[in-house]
């Protein structure tokens, strides 16, 4: 598999840090520390559900599923800063 492959390989609620990796491309520095922690899971679902290669559905998330990629996206912001 050539490594810009990786991007293209389907992703899954359970993989919380590459959806962290994937909001942070998105959206950067837009959204620091505690932003990230006060975003509604109503929009922190969408833009997951927005996510290319993403799989998962709405109905296959779960609260716990939402805070671990919030905790994975803020490790993510964190580690670019």
């Amino acid at each position: 598999m050539a490594f810009e492959d990786i991007d293209n390989l389907p992703i899954n609620w359970a993989e919380h840090e590459d959806i962290a990796m994937k909001l942070y491309e998105r959206f950067g520095d837009d959204f620091g520390q505690d932003k990230i922690y006060r975003i509604r899971f109503t929009s922190l679902l969408e833009w997951i559900l927005e996510i290319p290669n993403f799989e998962g559905t709405k109905e296959g998330s779960s609260e716990n599923h939402l805070e671990l990629i919030q905790a994975a996206w803020v490790y993510e912001w964190r580690d670019n800063q």
